[in-house]
């Protein structure tokens, strides 16, 4: 019998007044090489959906899940992507203390170099990491 490899994820579900506002996964062996080396979780697919937004849900999910990466890892990660529609997220971010983790920009599962063009898309991220403790 073959052995089946799969993904560990948590995904946590936020609702207003029994509606869906928003929700945030977190990939306990992340995609990306030097997380998953380093043995960071990733907090990935983080959405709030926008009549939901500035009231604090995003701010809960991201303390549930820092909260639970804290267990088992010092440190958190998260990819943001780099075009404006991320601008929220990567102010987010950065005020609850994420700090790029040095490697430059990542495109479609490779790191970008000095003078290489890329397509900005949902694809192109920068990852950042928090020390939790």
């Amino acid at each position: 019998m073959a052995e089946q490899a799969f993904d560990a994820r948590d995904v946590f579900v936020a609702f207003v007044e029994n509606k869906f506002a928003g929700y945030l996964t977190i990939c306990w062996t992340s995609t990306y090489p030097p997380f998953r080396e380093a043995t960071i979780p990733e907090i990935a697919d983080f959405n709030v959906l926008p009549q939901f937004r500035r009231q604090g849900i995003g701010t809960a999910l991201m303390d549930k899940a820092e909260s639970e990466i804290a267990k088992t890892s010092p440190i958190a990660g998260i990819g943001v992507g780099m075009d404006s529609d991320y601008g929220a997220a990567q102010q987010l971010y950065v005020l609850r203390g994420y700090v790029p983790d040095g490697r430059g920009l990542h495109h479609k599962d490779r790191q970008i170099h000095y003078g290489e063009e890329v397509i900005v898309d949902d694809s192109l991220a920068l990852y950042l990491i928090k020390k939790l403790r």
